[in-house]
């Protein structure tokens, strides 16, 4: 049963009278309002001269009693006092939206399949707008860079304020990199994308307003990253702060006062140790401490925050503080509440999208799905999008296996190769895709860039049978037992275990692949796990093939380094070589030493991120980082195919996406706070 909060407020369009000042234009009429700076949006006083209206402000009419089952808020100042001075003016895609529902959503469990969900309140400094090209403002009102790409300067919005009524500062953008990032009690190490070449930047706060990133040497791949990153560059200081010591001396006594062990613990309980921003919270991981926390989550700059966090779900409430409004001045999200249920059993997430109990799904959705999804769309009362994919399903052999001899036999390129040809992708793309994809090589890169050679997209990448079966051959894999399999070079059995997530890859490709390697001697098991599960195998170096969706856009590669630095991928992705990870992590005094090639990988994606994009170095770089990625099938790519996404008829001002995919950060080009529920 889908649920409404309307308080009254009847599900019909409102008469053009009821929007008090400024005209309710939409993407789809604009009224002759003329275009700002920026696509879909604008700055307060931008939108004012352009309209040629004063704006006043509405809210939510529930506003008061959701921001009550927020634990830790005070009661609610006036609209005024809660928005920033200048808020982002959005204009809705179709219609001014009405207040009101509880979007229903769907994730696997928690920290899998979540990052559609997560997407839909998603903020950052800045995002990429829906022609997936340009940059555009949201918590930033602005930026700059230097000329040479050495310095970052963004503008916040004077009066934006947390999700519990704080100010939110540059204070807070520090705080985040110097005393969370940088931290090693909260990370071993910092991230690829706080880093240039494997230096650290520094952060400025001069003045409440602006933040001033200083980079050791070019990066202008640092502005994508933030319009496309799950970790958001802030962090509440006035709240996290009291947990950490550099900022309060009584951290440990005050988090000690609480039941944890100390700051860090708080800190870890409300944060995590990671950047994802669907860790547990309080309520989850310490629910014997909550009767006793001034909060059961930290504040968030967010379209909706948490209120419930259970093994079951979560639920949210909008943020009264949310810092957008539309064209008429009505404060975002239009939708009060949002109900996220786990459930891990791919058919049992898809028999509710048929039955029509889900109001928006795209994450762990694939092709094979869309028949059924498709013929039951009008009794569902959803529509389907099948959209283009930017990763492609790839297998990676792990070449650091704890095995001595898989380890030998996997980390010898002719054994990629023949696992390579002897993948039939174009039967698989009929039977597994329904002709609809396209049979390619992994090059790192999706799609592959101009200054790549177009011939790495089928390199190894043809069905050869007799090509794999000679290198196997030549490898001194035979089949000594006579059970129709062949063994490793030494004589010892040789089953892949092939275990995989429906999150990360279609069950029917592994399947195929397992079907197409027994074809030149090679055994698995082919075995479904959740997705926990294959990240715990993953990250303990068990699993002897990896296999997940990869690949990303030159824009995100500029930004974000760990496609070419083992283990090729951060947690939630397909990684290999973990001890080659290790290595390279520990600059050398643990795990195991990569090649030369690998060695290569990591100065030129360094020096690629660094060059002057228009110079020969960058082109050079960037088609060398193409072949060696390719040519050393350290991921073994199969189909580039289409996937479907859902929303319920009832959701308004949805519109058609460029892809289905994480890489751009899934909704939140797609501008989820304009969202509106109807009957």
């Amino acid at each position: 049963m889908k649920k409404y909060l309307l308080s009254g407020v009847a599900l019909l369009a409102l008469p053009a009278a009821a929007y008090a000042n400024c005209p309710a234009i939409s993407v789809a009429d604009m009224q002759g309002v003329a275009p700002g700076a920026f696509p879909q949006q604008y700055e307060l006083a931008e939108f004012q001269d352009a309209a040629g209206c004063t704006m006043a402000f509405s809210e939510n009419p529930d506003i008061a009693a959701l921001n009550g089952k927020i634990v830790g808020n005070p009661d609610l100042p006036p609209l005024a006092e809660r928005l920033p001075e200048e808020p982002l003016v959005v204009v809705p895609y179709a219609s001014i939206g009405q207040y009101g529902g509880t979007l229903d959503v769907l994730s696997n469990a928690t920290e899998a399949g979540t990052s559609d969900f997560l997407s839909v309140r998603h903020v950052n400094l800045v995002r990429y707008s829906d022609d997936l090209q340009t940059i555009v403002p949201n918590i930033a009102k602005s930026w700059e860079w230097n000329d040479d790409f050495t310095q970052l300067t963004f503008k916040l919005r004077k009066g934006h304020k947390w999700s519990d009524g704080a100010p939110f500062t540059s204070a807070d953008v520090k705080f985040w990199h110097d005393n969370l990032m940088l931290d090693t009690n909260i990370f071993e190490k910092p991230k690829d994308y706080v880093t240039v070449g494997g230096e650290t930047m520094t952060v400025d706060a001069p003045d409440e307003t602006t933040v001033v990133f200083n980079l050791p040497a070019p990066k202008p791949g640092l502005l994508a990253h933030f319009a496309t990153h799950f970790g958001q560059g802030f962090q509440p200081k006035h709240f996290l702060g009291q947990f950490h010591p550099a900022i309060n001396a009584d951290a440990d006594a005050y988090a000690q006062s609480l039941g944890f062990e100390n700051g860090y613990d708080a800190i870890k309980a409300y944060y995590g140790n990671s950047d994802w921003t669907d860790t547990p919270t309080p309520m989850l991981s310490k629910p014997d401490l909550v009767g006793g926390l001034p909060k059961h989550t930290h504040p968030t700059l967010e379209s909706h925050i948490y209120i419930g966090d259970t093994t079951e779900g979560r639920q949210l409430v909008a943020n009264p503080y949310f810092h957008q409004v539309d064209p008429t001045g009505q404060q975002l999200p239009y939708i009060s509440e949002q109900d996220e249920v786990y459930i891990n059993d791919n058919e049992v997430r898809i028999l509710k999208i048929v039955n029509g109990e889900v109001d928006y799904k795209s994450q762990s959705l694939q092709l094979a799905s869309a028949p059924i999804l498709l013929e039951s769309q009008e009794s569902g009362g959803y529509s389907v999008q099948l959209k283009p994919e930017i990763t492609i399903g790839a297998f990676g052999f792990n070449v650091t296996h704890e095995d001595p001899e898989k380890r030998k036999v996997f980390g010898d390129v002719k054994f990629r190769e023949a696992m390579s040809l002897a993948i039939n992708r174009a039967e698989l793309n009929e039977v597994g895709f329904f002709g609809q994809g396209t049979p390619q090589q992994y090059v790192g890169f999706s799609p592959l860039p101009e200054f790549a050679d177009p011939a790495m997209l089928t390199y190894m990448a043809e069905f050869d049978k007799a090509g794999a079966m000679a290198r196997l051959d030549e490898l001194g894999m035979a089949d000594t037992d006579g059970d129709g399999f062949r063994e490793l070079p030494n004589g010892d059995k040789l089953v892949l275990n092939l275990n995989y997530s429906t999150q990360g890859i279609a069950g029917q490709t592994v399947e195929l692949v397992s079907q197409y390697w027994a074809d030149v001697g090679i055994q698995s098991v082919v075995k479904e796990v959740t997705p926990d599960e294959y990240r715990s195998a993953q990250s303990s170096n068990k699993l002897d093939v990896s296999m997940w969706r990869k690949g990303q856009p030159v824009a995100i590669v500029l930004g974000n380094n760990e496609l070419w630095v083992p283990p090729f991928e951060n947690y939630f992705g397909n990684r290999n070589g973990m001890l080659w990870a290790e290595w390279v992590d520990s600059d050398g005094a643990a795990g195991v030493e990569p090649p030369e090639d690998v060695k290569q990988l990591i100065a030129d994606i360094n020096a690629f991120q660094s060059a002057d994009q228009s110079s020969d170095e960058y082109a050079m770089l960037g088609a060398r980082l193409v072949e060696n990625m390719t040519k050393n099938l350290f991921f073994i790519g199969t189909v580039n195919a289409p996937a479907p996404l859902i929303h319920h008829n009832n959701l308004n001002n949805f519109t058609e996406f460029k892809t289905h995919s994480y890489e751009y950060y899934r909704t939140y080009p797609y501008r989820a706070t304009q969202w509106w529920l109807s009957e």
